[in-house]
């Protein structure tokens, strides 16, 4: 179990996860963004904000980055293209 750190890229703005939170490993972190990612994109959309966020990197205790979700891979296929 690892304490890993949700930032979210805005552009060329990142805002960062001062809390973060505890998951299994790299995987289940990837998942949790997915999940995150899948409830912004939505909210934006029922509430007609464009603003949205590009992806989530995430990072581990030490600041390292450890991935990056972009939130385009929530989309279906269709959109996509």
């Amino acid at each position: 179990m690892g304490r890993f750190y949700f930032h979210l890229r805005m552009s060329e703005k990142v805002i960062t996860d001062q809390e973060g939170s505890d998951c299994l490993d790299i995987s289940a972190a990837r998942l949790e963004a997915l999940v995150a990612a899948r409830d912004i994109l939505a909210d934006a959309i029922r509430s007609g904000n464009d603003d949205t966020p590009e992806a989530f990197v995430i990072a581990d205790s030490e600041g390292h980055e450890l991935a990056t979700v972009p939130f385009a891979v929530v989309l279906p296929r269709r959109l996509k293209d």
